[in-house]
This record gives structure tokens, C-alpha cells and sequence, in this order.
């Protein structure tokens, strides 16, 4: 056996470990991608009234609000702008877009139904937060 013949042999036991190595690193990468943007990290529910729903942004529109949780004073020693809620709003889910729109306009007390992802990408929403079912909350006497 030659040098020639052990040299083309070590080219191609590198060529095929570097695409092995590459293609692990590539199926982790996928797989750390898509935990991140379809993983649910939380699920709860935040009552108060929603003091805003607007879509915003200039290539990639995103619907966001702010649901003010109605504690002013109930917490000592934090700032009424820190009892608040930011969220974001799937873009496609109109029918809880109507009844952001529809709480808001009245001021009704309502229970927002989200959840939480591990990663806010632009293209989806600004926060972390995903109401997906606005649900009206009865007076009681």
C-alpha cells in the first residue's frame, strides 16, 4: 500500500465523520427549533380588563394587548404599571380577537385564557403570552 492510497483513504473517512458530525448538529438544531417555537412552557388563566387590543408592526403584523388586572393598591411597593399584562394573539384566531375587541370596548371584567412559549419570535408576537379563549366573568352580589 502506498502513501497515495492511505491519504485518499483518510480523505474519505473525514469527509464521511465531518457529514456525520454535520448532520447530528443539523437534526439538534432542528430539534432545539422547533421545541422553541412550538413548546408550551406555561398554561394559566389572568383576569382583569383589557385595556387594549392593536395590531401592530410594518412587514409582520402582530396583534397585541394589555389587560390591566384591577390590584392598584393591592400590592405594596410596586408601580400600578407593573399590574398589568401584556399578551399577543395568534393571528389567525379571529374569534378571540372579536372578543378582545368586544371587551374592550365595553370594559367588561373578563378571564383570558393563554399560554406561555419558551421563545418570542417578531414574525408571531412580542411577548411570551398567547390568549387563545376570553371568557366573560359574572357579577356576583
Amino acid at each position: 500500500m502506498d502513501k497515495k492510497d492511505t491519504g485518499q483513504q483518510l480523505g474519505r473517512k473525514f469527509r464521511k465523520g465531518f457529514r456525520w458530525v454535520a448532520g447530528v448538529i443539523g437534526i439538534l438544531l432542528l430539534a432545539w427549533f422547533l421545541i422553541a417555537y412550538l413548546g408550551v412552557y406555561e398554561r394559566g388563566t389572568m383576569s382583569g380588563k383589557v385595556v387594549r387590543i392593536s395590531e401592530k408592526g410594518f412587514i409582520f403584523k402582530t396583534w397585541e394587548g394589555k389587560l390591566n388586572l384591577e390590584s392598584f393598591g393591592a400590592l405594596k411597593g410596586v408601580s400600578p404599571i407593573a399590574e398589568t399584562f401584556d399578551f399577543s394573539v395568534a393571528r389567525r384566531d379571529t374569534v378571540t380577537l372579536r372578543k378582545l375587541e368586544e371587551a374592550s370596548l365595553t370594559g367588561e371584567r373578563v378571564s383570558l385564557q393563554y399560554i406561555k412559549r419558551f421563545n418570542v419570535f417578531f414574525w408571531r408576537g412580542n411577548t411570551k403570552y398567547f390568549v387563545n379563549d376570553v371568557v366573560k366573568q359574572t357579577e356576583e352580589l
